[in-house]
């Protein structure tokens, strides 16, 4: 009846992991039981696990990624933690072979599917619908399901902690470590699914995206009138769309090797493991640019914002995505020269890979032109973003130096590696989400977030980030290789030192974000600063809840120019109540909310599992109901609520009066 599944699969004998489970089983009933004294049950599920408001969906997406990272992070500390105790005297660690397999694997995996993913989505669900002039997505249900699919592949994840194991193959699964014959446990399996299942959701919402941009646009904005972010989005969808159905292919056919006894990637009858290199590297490559793409926009808003002047070479700046949108698909063979492709083949690619940092730099210019000469204020968005110049730029000549392929032959295999991939990873992707959750967390809540622990959290963050993982660039040219942990060479020890320092600086900084949520929180300080230093009036303009008062968002204005909001906000500076015309307002009608993506999401979530274990009879029972779901959902008529033309007249005259104030 269960498949493979028994209570040997329960690891009673992995105390770290028993240890771990009971601490989330505990946290989780509080927290079931504070919902439950508070009443808040019912309130939970009519405003936000149904919703369909694209801000309260992004608001989920951030604490979903927020969550997920403090998951990610524990990975992160013991696998220092090991490396640094198997450096020392203890030569096998406190960590067993497998088990440190299995960290490094989940590590590498949350923090790109589960992390970057949804602050990136999160913050494209928050302002694309702002900066375009919509009210919602294309596809309002659409966005719902496609994160409540996003946390069935995070409940799936968490999961193989405690029941089973997960893969300890890495995070990319290579075979023919990954095949049957080498893997024949349930940890590669979870790993499938987790990841097949995380990659039907992104590529739902970047369809969605796509056309929420391409056709919902406000009237007179052109695509050279969008805004940086939005082309940012634009493209990082449109590489979405293009690399994801290779992922879902490429673990189709390994499905397919480890369930059917097919060879697509072994070198029986006729398979070729090479053939899966290249699959999910023609997916991976374009992933990195995914996530900074839309962190590029981020601080391009941020920067012109702060240095108080226009965008430095808006068009330049746009090509220069358009380019690396581009060039990212002719780049994935740098990710194994090592492999014997052949100098012809690894020359091209080495060159590919050099021309994609043209764009990049270019952006970088454009970022530092806009600061020069600029009233710069150092808020903490800015502090980010200078911060990502810094180890970005570090991160971006690390992997000019691996573009070439006699250079990459000596450090591929080296914590070189590491180190430049997490140089651009946090120092592009993570530092440009905070950056974005600082400077549009107003356009959630109203208020915006405490300076003073928004800087301590900063300065952790950097000084951590630069212990963690400068001493990895030398310990590459050491000749320490990645993966090890046990056994470590004692001349690696004080390097190691002081990247388990780092981990714990960043640690520190994790902590000073969650005190500045709650003391923000508690404050509510709007746009000023607790030096009291005021912001001039474009510089407010970020701060303002959304829709901004000013704003006549229930009619969607015609679009002139990049800044039409600006301008039109100094033309109209003693603008006049009479001016506002009752007769233009009409209903608005929006969807209601919908509880069929929870259903079909949790349904996704069975059929993962069952295929995972085996259990047949809950396969086909999760797979026919979410076929059945899917085809009641799509005869039902939509239910919309409509909001009265009279309660928004008077909602615009609340926010006419304290537009005036």
């Amino acid at each position: 009846m269960f498949g493979k599944l028994s209570w040997k699969d329960i690891p009673f004998h992995e105390p770290i992991i028993v240890i771990t489970y009971i601490c989330i089983f505990f946290v989780s009933i509080f927290i079931a039981c504070c919902i439950t004294y508070f009443g808040k049950w019912k309130y939970l599920w009519k405003e936000w696990f149904t919703t369909l408001d694209h801000k309260k969906i992004a608001v989920m997406y951030i604490i979903l990624a927020f969550i997920m990272l403090f998951r990610g992070f524990v990975d992160a500390i013991m696998m220092r933690t090991q490396q640094y105790l198997a450096s020392l005297k203890n030569p096998s660690g406190f960590l067993p072979p497998h088990h440190y397999d299995q960290i490094f694997t989940a590590h590498g995996v949350i923090m790109i599917f589960f992390v970057a993913m949804p602050l990136i989505i999160g913050l494209m669900n928050l302002v694309i619908p702002l900066q375009i002039g919509a009210r919602d997505l294309a596809f309002p249900f659409l966005n719902n399901l496609s994160f409540w699919i996003t946390v069935s592949a995070v409940i799936l994840i968490n999961l193989s902690l405690g029941i089973g194991e997960f893969a300890k193959t890495g995070w990319l699964a290579y075979p023919p470590l990954s095949e049957m014959e080498f893997s024949p446990g349930v940890g590669v399996d979870y790993w499938i699914w987790c990841l097949q299942i995380a990659g039907i959701g992104t590529t739902l919402t970047a369809i969605n995206f796509l056309v929420t941009i391409l056709k919902m646009r406000a009237p007179g904005m052109t695509l050279f009138k969008m805004p940086v972010f939005t082309w940012t989005v634009l493209c990082s969808n449109l590489l979405i769309i293009s690399s994801f159905p290779v992922l879902t292919i490429t673990l189709l056919l390994l499905t397919l090797d480890r369930y059917l006894g097919f060879h697509f990637f072994t070198n029986d009858m006729g398979g070729n493991m090479m053939m899966y290199i290249n699959l999910i590297w023609i997916w991976g490559h374009p992933e990195v640019y995914i996530l900074v793409l839309p962190a590029f926009g981020i601080f391009s808003e941020v920067v012109s914002t702060f240095s108080k002047k226009s965008l430095f070479g808006y068009t330049s700046l746009v090509w220069a995505t358009l380019s690396i949108t581009v060039l990212s698909f002719i780049v994935w063979l740098h990710h194994f020269f090592t492999m014997g492709a052949g100098a012809n083949v690894n020359a091209f690619f080495g060159i590919t890979t050099m021309i994609i940092a043209v764009p990049t730099g270019v952006k970088i210019f454009n970022w530092l032109f806009t600061m020069y000469r600029g009233k710069i204020y150092f808020h903490s968005c800015m502090l980010w973003t200078i911060g990502f110049l810094i180890t970005f730029s570090i991160g971006g000549m690390a992997g000019v130096l691996l573009s070439l392929p006699p250079a990459d032959f000596v450090l591929h295999n080296s914590l070189f590696l590491v180190a430049h991939f997490h140089n651009v990873i946090i120092g592009g992707v993570v530092f440009g989400c905070f950056a974005g959750i600082t400077y549009w967390f107003p356009k959630f809540f109203g208020f915006t977030l405490n300076e003073k622990w928004g800087k301590i959290s900063f300065f952790f963050w950097i000084f951590g980030f630069l212990f963690a993982f400068i001493p990895l660039y030398f310990l590459g040219f050491m000749g320490m290789t990645r993966r090890l942990s046990q056994n470590i060479d004692y001349s690696f020890h004080y390097l190691l030192s002081i990247a388990c320092f780092g981990v714990l600086l960043i640690f520190l900084g994790m902590i000073s974000q969650v005190i500045q949520f709650i003391i923000s929180i508690k404050e509510k300080n709007n746009n000023l600063d607790k030096t009291g230093d005021p912001w001039d009036g474009r510089t407010l303009e970020w701060s303002i809840s959304s829709p901004a008062p000013i704003y006549n968002f229930f009619k969607i204005p015609y679009v002139n120019s990049r800044d039409s909001f600006w301008k039109n906000k100094i033309k109209n500076k003693n603008l006049k109540k009479s001016k506002i015309k009752p007769k233009l307002y009409k209903n608005i009608y929006l969807p209601k909310n919908s509880f069929y993506g929870i259903l079909i999401s949790f349904c996704l979530l069975f059929f993962g599992f069952s295929s995972i274990w085996h259990i047949w009879w809950l396969f086909y029972f999760s797979l026919f109901s979410i076929i059945s779901i899917f085809i009641y959902k799509s005869f039902l008529k939509e239910k919309k609520y409509c909001i009265k033309k009279e309660e928004i007249k008077k909602i615009e005259d609340i926010n006419y009066n304290n537009s005036i104030k």
